[in-house]
């Protein structure tokens, strides 16, 4: 049995259940999904099948073309498969795994590949191999790996979902509470097969209309009743979901429960907190939850960081030729210097220096910036071009290089300007705990330009946690995608 042995020492199953970030399956599934011969074999499979294909793709392809599979093609193999079964490791056998989309799957395992393939070309342009390697052979093998890998992946998906969800996998459960946090944990579990629960019913205290409405779910008994109950009819799992204001309650219940062999869980009710990235670790065995905390964990900051690099260079080379001729009418239209400088909040809040193609006459920084308008007399008639067309901000791919913005993520602004509705807006410095961005998911929601009002600041602070709560690579994309559909139709663009 598992067990709390003081108010302190609680299982990492401290999630908020309704929390998009938070999917039930992330947080339950390796906890509950029982590991037998038959999973262990085909989470192995799930592993190492990419590293497969990639050796196995290369050396036929090879050998179609005629092409020796000497050193430097054993040695681009023995890479490529290292790094697919790190990049492209799969959720091996958690309940997760068997809840993602084709879609989802698909997206994963295009952007993993991606950034195997970006490794491998910045590994051989470093070592200087590259000449020795046949294009008719590493283009065909670039493109055809992910759809093999992919079809590889729903296939051992498919074989995965058989194997999980056999009757021999599922475990019986019972929820102690009946509140907000039991009956979305109950509802997640009935929707969710693949979790390989089946929710035998509620026990609580409180009855008649104290009680919500509880759907294909019945109240057992009282708590005090849970005990006998869990031995009588061998039950698996208990969900603890009583208010975290009861601890002794709960220390009672556990109390109760030493007797049984059941694996128990604590749901603590947090839905009265605003969680953004919430997640649950441990500090030397001491359990914590994270409250308030940045999407780029892990490999995340890595994907991004890797990412950024990757399309800007890219940006920069289409770029560099406009933003020179850009340079050029800039210095001899107006005088001042070509690119404007301003500080401005980055990641923490910390502050950074963020580049500009100036627009305007004048080159304000300091405690006391006003806001460009529309018909603005400071803005040159250059400028007033550029900034319909987001041009002046060209120059920032270079703090994207540097490390201090990325392409997308909520826009910095001018230090006083920051100063200035931190105190008005609740919540508002959360947006430094990710980079700043060229461009964000309230810019393609129309929050830019002027903020006049208080609630216009509000609704694009509103805009940038959602980013947080809620970040995946492919959000990144789609708002690039309209950002640039965007820069030729905005209205608020002046």
């Amino acid at each position: 049995m598992t067990f709390l042995t003081h108010p302190g020492n609680v299982p990492t199953i401290l999630q908020r259940f309704d929390a998009p970030s938070a999917d039930p399956a992330s947080v339950t599934g390796h906890l509950v999904i029982r590991t037998s011969f038959a999973v262990i074999c085909v989470s192995l499979l799930q592993i190492f099948m990419p590293a497969f294909i990639v050796v196995i793709l290369l050396f036929s392809l090879a050998l179609i073309r005629g092409v020796p599979f000497d050193q430097f093609y054993v040695g681009l193999a023995a890479v490529a498969a290292i790094l697919s079964t790190i990049i492209l490791r799969p959720q091996s056998f958690s309940s997760l795994s068997l809840q993602m989309s084709r879609t989802s799957v698909g997206v994963d395992i295009a952007l993993g590949w991606g950034l195997v393939v970006a490794l491998l070309l910045v590994l051989g342009f470093v070592t200087s191999v590259s000449e020795y390697f046949a294009r008719s052979v590493l283009l065909p093998w670039a493109m055809l790996t992910p759809a093999a890998i992919l079809l590889a992946t729903l296939l051992l998906q498919r074989w995965m979902r058989f194997v999980v969800l056999s009757l021999k996998n599922q475990r019986k459960a019972v929820i102690a509470g009946v509140n907000e946090p039991g009956i979305q944990l109950a509802a997640n579990l009935n929707a969710h097969p693949e979790l390989c629960m089946r929710l035998v019913g509620f026990f609580e205290d409180r009855t008649g209309d104290r009680l919500v409405n509880l759907e294909n779910t019945e109240v057992l008994g009282r708590l005090a009743e849970l005990a006998d109950f869990v031995k009588r009819e061998n039950i698996d799992v208990i969900f603890i979901a009583l208010p975290i204001r009861h601890v002794q309650r709960v220390m009672d219940l556990l109390d109760q429960l030493r007797d049984t062999t059941a694996s128990i869980y604590f749901v603590p009710d947090i839905f009265m907190f605003d969680l953004i990235q919430s997640r649950t670790a441990d500090i030397k065995g001491s359990p914590v939850i994270a409250m308030c905390e940045t999407p780029f964990y892990g490999y995340r900051g890595v994907l991004k960081r890797v990412t950024d690099f990757t399309l800007t260079l890219v940006a920069l080379v289409i770029a560099l030729p406009i933003m020179a001729v850009l340079a050029i009418i800039i210095k001899l239209s107006s005088p001042g210097p070509v690119i404007f400088r301003q500080t401005r909040y980055g990641l923490d809040g910390q502050r950074i220096v963020v580049y500009k193609f100036r627009s305007m006459f004048v080159t304000e920084d300091g405690p006391h910036i006003a806001q460009a308008r529309r018909d603005d007399a400071r803005i040159t008639p250059i400028g007033r071009f550029i900034r319909k067309y987001s041009l002046d901000e060209l120059p920032q791919l270079f703090n994207v290089i540097q490390g201090r913005m990325s392409l997308v993520g909520p826009r910095p602004h001018a230090v006083a300007h920051n100063e200035q509705y931190r105190r008005l807006i609740k919540g508002y410095m959360i947006r430094h705990k990710v980079l700043p961005g060229l461009t964000g998911l309230a810019q393609v929601n129309g929050c830019r330009g002027e903020t006049s009002e208080v609630g216009q600041m509000q609704a694009r602070v509103g805009y940038d946690l959602d980013y947080l709560r809620h970040w995946t690579p492919v959000m990144d994309v789609k708002i690039l995608l309209k950002t640039f559909v965007q820069v030729f139709r905005d209205p608020r663009a002046y």
